[in-house]
C-alpha cells in the first residue's frame, strides 16, 4: 500500500516538473521528515515545561479485604484521595489533598463509618529562588529553544528546496549531455559515411577515414558513460525525493530550455549591500545571537545559587475528631495548623562555584561562535556574490562560443562536400561544438544554480506552502 501511495505522487504523464519534484521531497523526504519532527518534539517540551506552572491535579486511592480467621470476620476498607499543586511564577509551591476513608463490617458489625483528612501546605522561597526570572528560567528556555527550532526548520526549508532544485537541473544536465552525445555520434556516423565515399571514388585517403571511424567510436563510448551517469543520478535523485529507484519517471527537458533561453543579467545590488541584507536575515546568525542571551541569564541563575536559602512553610491539616456514619456527619473536626521556616546557609560553595565558572565559559563561548557566524555569513556571500557574477559572465562567453563553434562546424562540413578540407578539419570543429554545446548548457544551469544559492545564503528567499520559492 505505501508503494502504491507513492506512485501516485508521480504525474500520470511520468513528467516530473520541478515543482513536482519539490512537492514530492516535502511530502515523502525522510530527512525532510526528520527535520519536522524534531520541531514538533520541541513543541511538545515546551508544553510540558509550560504544564509545571500549571494546576496540576491528582487522585486515586486504596481498597483492600481482610478476613480474621478467628471471629470470621470479614472487612473492607477504601480510601479515595483526590487534590491539586500548584507553582507560582516566585516559586511558591502550593499543595492540597483530601482524604475519605470508608470501613465496611461485613459480618453484621455496623459500627463502621467514614473518616475525612483535608492538608494544605505552602512553601515560599525569600532568597534563593525567590526571582521570578530564577523561577521561570526553564519556561523561558523552552520557549526560546521552540523559537530556535522554528527559525532552524525555516532556514532548513530554504536549504532544502535549493538542495532539490540543484539536484534536478544537474540530473536534467546529464541528460542533455547524453541527448548531445547521441547527436554528436549520429553526426560523426555522417561523417565517416560520407568520409567512406570520398575514399571510394579517391577523393579521400585511407587514413582519414580510419580516423572518422575511431572517432565514432569514441563518440559511441561516451554515450555509454554518459548513460550510465544519468541513470545513477536519476536513481540517487530518486532516493532524495524519498522515491523507491523502481519508481519510474522522466525529468522535464523543458526546464533546461527555459535556462538556456534566458537572459543572464547581472545583479543590480553590490557584495556590501548583500551582506548587509545578509547580516539581517539569517535566521541562523539570530539563534547565535540569542544564544548569547541565553547564556547570560545562565549565569544570573547560576549566581543565585550562592544565596542562602530561606523558605516560610505553612500547612494546615483537618479531621474528623472520631468515624462518622455518613457524610453528614463529618461536623466534629479537629484542624492543626503550623508555619515556620527553613534555612539552609549553604556553607559548601564548592559546586556553585564550579557550575557558575562553567557558566562563564560558555557565556564567551556563546560570544565567539557568534561572532565565528559573522565571519562565516559573511564569507558564505561573498563567495555566493562570487559565483554569481562569474557564472553570468562564463554564460556569455560560452554562449558566444557557441556560436563560433556551429558556424565553423557548418563551414567544414561545406569544405569536405567540396574537398578543401580534411576530415580531421570537420572531426575537430564537430568535437569542439560537441564540446561548447556542454559549456553553453553547464553555465546556464550553473548561473541559476548560483543565483538560489545567493538567494538562500543571504536568507531572501522565501518559501511557499507547496515548497516553491
Amino acid at each position: 500500500s505505501q508503494a502504491v501511495k507513492v506512485e501516485k505522487t508521480v504525474p500520470a504523464s511520468g513528467i516530473l516538473t520541478l515543482t513536482d519534484a519539490v512537492a514530492i521531497a516535502t511530502a515523502h523526504s525522510r530527512e525532510y521528515q526528520l527535520e519536522k519532527e524534531n520541531l514538533y518534539l520541541s513543541a511538545l517540551d515546551l508544553n510540558l515545561t509550560r504544564h509545571d506552572f500549571e494546576t496540576q491535579f491528582f487522585g486515586g486511592g486504596s481498597a483492600n479485604y481482610q478476613y480474621d480467621d478467628a471471629t470470621s470476620m470479614q472487612q473492607i476498607n477504601a480510601s479515595p484521595m483526590v487534590g491539586f499543586s500548584r507553582m507560582l511564577q516566585d516559586g511558591t509551591l502550593i499543595t492540597t489533598d483530601l482524604t475519605l476513608a470508608w470501613v465496611d463490617i461485613l459480618s453484621g458489625d455496623f459500627r463502621s463509618g467514614l473518616d475525612g483528612i483535608f492538608n494544605a501546605a505552602i512553601n515560599k522561597p525569600l532568597l534563593r529562588g525567590s526571582q521570578r526570572e530564577i523561577v521561570m528560567e526553564n519556561l523561558t528556555q523552552a520557549e526560546r529553544t521552540t523559537l530556535y527550532q522554528i527559525r532552524t526548520f525555516s532556514r532548513y526549508r530554504k536549504i532544502f528546496v535549493v538542495n532539490i532544485a540543484t539536484l534536478y537541473y544537474t540530473t536534467l544536465l546529464q541528460h542533455d549531455r547524453l541527448i548531445n552525445s547521441e547527436d554528436n555520434y549520429a553526426i560523426f556516423t555522417g561523417v565517416c559515411d560520407k568520409a567512406k565515399k570520398l575514399r571510394d571514388v579517391g577523393r579521400l585517403p585511407q587514413y582519414e577515414l580510419d580516423e572518422a571511424a575511431q572517432d565514432k567510436l569514441h563518440a559511441y563510448d561516451k554515450i555509454i558513460e554518459e548513460e550510465k551517469l544519468y541513470k545513477q543520478m536519476l536513481d540517487e535523485f530518486k532516493l532524495v525525493l524519498g522515491l523507491s529507484t523502481d519508481c519510474e519517471f522522466k525529468l522535464d527537458d523543458g526546464e533546461l530550455l527555459i535556462l538556456k533561453s534566458k537572459k543572464m543579467e547581472k545583479p543590480s545590488f553590490s557584495c556590501s549591500e548583500s551582506i548587509t541584507v545578509a547580516m539581517n536575515n539569517r535566521l541562523d546568525l539570530l539563534n547565535a545571537f540569542d544564544a548569547i542571551d541565553d547564556a547570560a541569564r545562565k549565569v544570573m541563575v547560576k549566581e543565585d545559587a550562592f544565596r542562602a536559602q530561606l523558605n516560610i512553610v505553612a500547612g494546615t491539616s483537618t479531621n474528623t475528631a472520631e468515624r462518622r456514619q455518613s457524610l453528614r456527619g463529618l461536623n466534629n473536626l479537629d484542624s492543626q495548623i503550623n508555619a515556620g521556616v527553613q534555612l539552609d546557609l549553604g556553607l559548601d560553595k564548592s559546586f556553585a562555584q564550579w557550575d557558575y565558572r562553567n557558566s562563564l565559559i560558555i557565556l564567551n563561548q556563546a560570544r565567539r561562535f557568534y561572532q565565528q557566524t559573522q565571519d562565516q555569513t559573511k564569507l558564505e556571500v561573498r563567495n555566493a556574490y562570487r559565483d554569481l557574477t562569474e557564472a553570468m559572465d562564463r554564460h556569455d562567453v560560452q554562449v558566444e562560443n557557441l556560436k563560433f563553434a556551429k558556424k565553423r562546424f557548418d563551414n567544414t562540413m561545406t569544405l569536405l562536400k567540396y574537398s578543401r578540407t580534411n576530415t580531421r578539419d570537420v572531426l575537430d570543429a564537430q568535437e569542439d561544438y560537441f564540446d561548447a554545446q556542454k559549456a553553453a548548457a553547464e553555465t546556464a544551469v550553473n548561473y541559476t544554480i548560483a543565483m538560489l544559492n545567493f538567494y538562500r545564503d543571504t536568507d531572501v528567499m522565501q518559501i511557499k506552502p507547496d515548497g516553491m520559492w
